[in-house]
């Protein structure tokens, strides 16, 4: 849950590196919570408007921590825009999220392993 709140609390924070643990976890999250608003939705018998206003809400963290991941592995968050490329996009930005933090120190700042550790 820490990783998760990490996110939140840097909210529109776009510089500096987020390891894969910090991404996956706010995924895994964000996933979970999506979940749980639509069954709420679904048992309420909701339009289904509770899950929509939640990704609204986390739009800019999701974006924000998503372009710190890609600063960890040494690539310019303007590689988000790959997933406008349909299927080959998304397997290609599933590639560099799933990769492991860049050795040292890169031009976005230190390694957040290793000042973790």
């Amino acid at each position: 849950m820490d990783w998760y709140l990490e996110v939140l609390r840097k909210y529109a924070v776009f510089a500096g590196r987020a390891q894969r643990k910090e991404y996956w976890m706010f995924v895994l999250f964000n996933f979970i919570i999506v979940i749980v608003l639509w069954s709420l939705e679904a048992i309420a018998g909701g339009p289904g408007i509770l899950p929509n206003l939640y990704n609204l809400a986390v739009l800019v963290p999701s974006l924000a921590v998503a372009v710190r991941r890609l600063h960890d592995i040494d690539r310019t968050g303007w590689w988000l825009l790959i997933m406008l490329i349909p299927i080959v996009g998304a397997i290609v930005l599933l590639i560099f999220l799933v990769q492991d933090s860049q050795e040292g120190e890169n031009e976005y700042g230190p390694n957040p392993k290793v000042a973790i550790a």
